[in-house]
């Protein structure tokens, strides 16, 4: 069947073409000065529910609700302007498709013509094909009422309404209320798509043919051209460990499924719930292993919402073609200024004192505390975070010392030394900022701690396993540290468990925190906008410049062409090849892009509209292919 031409579509107008209900709105424009304005509203708001409900008549609905309200010509040139705002957001982005296809699509609506009919107009639906009430008015312009011999302004009007039209063809109804499914219910229509993008009734879920998120996927199961090539609505986002909800409500309002679980998953419980996921979003406490991947044939994209992706098994993931992205800059400001405090509380000697107050001891003056301008911080590890502290720290008027295998730049003062015995014979402090790859294991050792200065501090808030805590015991036994600070341990509780035991436990010198360096509100905000955003662009757009186990590609916004992302191993050939698929079948190439790394090649192709579904059959053919799809 040609869906595209013999199938009429009728669309439902308020709270499915549009994302609100108009005659609240309305009310919410004419009361906006009276101080009953949110009871007259919501009173309105009730009486709608009524009415969608069956509970009283759709006439006495109508009546009830402007009574309540006295309308005029200029509310109803407001109401338009705000309603052309507040179209559902699947409807809007498929413009084209009702100007192409306007000759069948209706709106039928029991509300009225005269905001309805300048709303839809933008869509290229003329007034013929808008089915609704319609308002009286006196010589001034106030509303008196509205036309009584309307079969919209009485209950199960919508059926016999649309019985008038007598048309040809399947008929298939869009709506959100029982009044909707009426239409299907009295055998005019045949098919009822119950469209949740704004409201979801659960009264009317056992009536619809199919639940429908969005337009776009009413388009995919016509098989009909949309915005989208593949509905938002059937990618799903599962986020773990206590992700913040800002992430959750990104991926929401972006048309996807999302399930926020409190707390983590064993990995067999998340090899279970991983089958049908598009999106994983994880902090540290989750570990995506091979044996995971496995089992998450659908997985597109993976985010840390941390900057650490170690516990993420980054090759298995590109060699399935599923892109990583983490956080590396959101929460450097929550970590440094916790070395920094860190280092001033240390240097003020704050934890004994604190510690002899709570038992009611007054310590005489101190003779023992220094302020920290003046002093040399050496920094190991001159990444982002390490960087930062070195701005901070000169700023705060310390001398800044670094150290990294890697040749990197020093910023402001810093002064960068060859070796690592060189910054801590000339450090009063000591900051670490390494990962924790295996080679960092306890690279900070008892030569390490022989070379420090005697009343030096050390801070680490990066790697647990980086320091060997028995020698780090051992130099504070014997006084040579002033103190150190500690978030970072080389094993810590699991979610489940409360008790923690080190042998750094019960030194006055010593400040121990529960891995909380980067865990502020603030970096936890930055965070959850941070990575749903990196992934979002990378599904919409096939940008791929934020992550950390694909090829780097930015690209430019994409206008009429359809972008076709191919994945494959890096192999030499590929692109000659992708390229003699798309000769073949006389496909004009409008841009390419092609980015590799050791493991995978990355090919953007832009191409015109016009293709068949066997290119893209040949395309998914071409051997080391990892994954293919298009965009639009």
């Amino acid at each position: 069947m040609d869906t595209q031409t013999k199938t009429n579509i009728i669309i439902d107008f308020d709270s499915t073409f549009m994302q609100v209900e108009a005659l609240e709105e309305l009310a919410d424009i004419i009361l906006k000065s009276s101080p009953n304005r949110k009871e007259i509203v919501d009173q309105i708001k009730a009486i709608t529910d009524l009415g969608v409900d069956g509970k009283i008549t759709f006439n006495e609905s109508l009546s009830r609700r402007l009574a309540l309200i006295r309308v005029h010509e200029n509310h109803l040139v407001k109401l338009v302007k705000r309603l052309k705002k507040k179209v559902s957001v699947s409807f809007s982005r498929n413009r084209k498709f009702f100007k192409k296809y306007k000759g069948r699509i209706f709106i039928i609506s029991n509300g009225f013509k005269d905001f309805i009919d300048p709303v839809v107009a933008d869509y290229g639906i003329d007034e013929d094909r808008v089915l609704g009430n319609t308002f009286t008015f006196d010589d001034e312009g106030w509303v008196t009422g509205y036309d009584k011999n309307n079969l919209l302004a009485y209950s199960k009007g919508k059926s016999k309404r649309l019985k008038s039209l007598n048309l040809d063809g399947e008929i298939v109804v869009i709506g959100d209320a029982y009044t909707d499914f009426e239409m299907v219910e009295a055998g005019i229509a045949h098919k009822f798509f119950m469209f949740t993008e704004n409201v979801f009734r659960e009264s009317i879920l056992d009536k619809a043919d199919h639940v429908t998120p969005s337009f776009d996927e009413f388009l995919y199961v016509h098989n009909m051209q949309g915005a989208l090539s593949y509905p938002k609505s059937r990618l799903k986002a599962l986020l773990l460990d206590d992700i913040n909800g800002i992430a959750h409500k990104a991926f929401e309002t972006e048309g996807y499924q999302v399930e926020s679980i409190n707390g983590n998953l064993t990995e067999q419980e998340l090899c279970e719930k991983i089958a049908d996921v598009s999106i994983l979003g994880i902090d540290a406490r989750t570990v995506v292993s091979e044996k995971l991947l496995d089992h998450g044939k659908r997985l597109m994209a993976i985010g840390s919402f941390s900057a650490r992706t170690h516990f993420i098994d980054t090759a298995a993931c590109a060699s399935k073609g599923i892109i990583v992205f983490n956080a590396p800059y959101t929460n450097l400001r929550s970590q440094v200024e916790l070395v920094v405090g860190q280092i001033i509380m240390l240097m003020r000697r704050i934890p004994a004192y604190n510690r002899k107050m709570h038992a009611g001891k007054w310590a005489s003056l101190p003779t023992d505390t220094f302020e920290i301008r003046g002093k040399r911080l050496g920094i190991v590890g001159y990444g982002n975070a390490g960087q930062q502290l070195s701005v901070l720290a000169e700023a705060m008027g310390m001398e800044v010392f670094y150290y990294d295998l890697l040749e990197k730049p020093a910023l402001g003062n810093a002064k960068k030394c060859i070796t690592l015995k060189e910054l801590l014979r000339k450090s009063d402090v000591v900051s670490l900022h390494v990962d924790a790859r295996p080679e960092n294991k306890k690279f900070f050792d008892k030569s390490a701690f022989k070379a420090m200065r005697r009343n030096s501090i050390l801070i680490n808030l990066s790697n647990g396993t980086a320091v060997d805590e028995k020698a780090l015991v051992s130099n504070l036994k014997s006084g040579k540290l002033l103190g150190a600070g500690v978030d970072v341990f080389s094993k810590e509780p699991s979610e489940e468990e409360s008790h923690f035991q080190s042998k750094l436990q019960g030194f006055e010198n010593v400040i121990l925190t529960p891995h909380i360096n980067g865990s502020t509100v603030e970096a936890k905000e930055d965070t959850a906008h941070f990575v749903p955003m990196q992934i979002i662009d990378y599904i919409n757009s096939g940008i791929t410049s934020g992550s950390v186990n694909f090829p780097k590609l930015q690209l430019p916004t994409l206008k009429n062409a359809h972008r076709l992302i191919h994945i494959h191993e890096n192999r030499p050939g590929l692109l000659a090849k992708i390229n003699s698929v798309l000769a073949e079948h006389n496909i004009n190439i409008l841009g390419q892009y092609l980015k590799t790394n050791n493991e995978i090649g990355y090919v953007i192709t832009d191409i015109n509209k016009k293709y068949g579904k066997e290119v893209l059959k040949d395309l998914k053919k071409i051997d080391r292919t990892i994954k293919f799809r298009t965009l639009y």
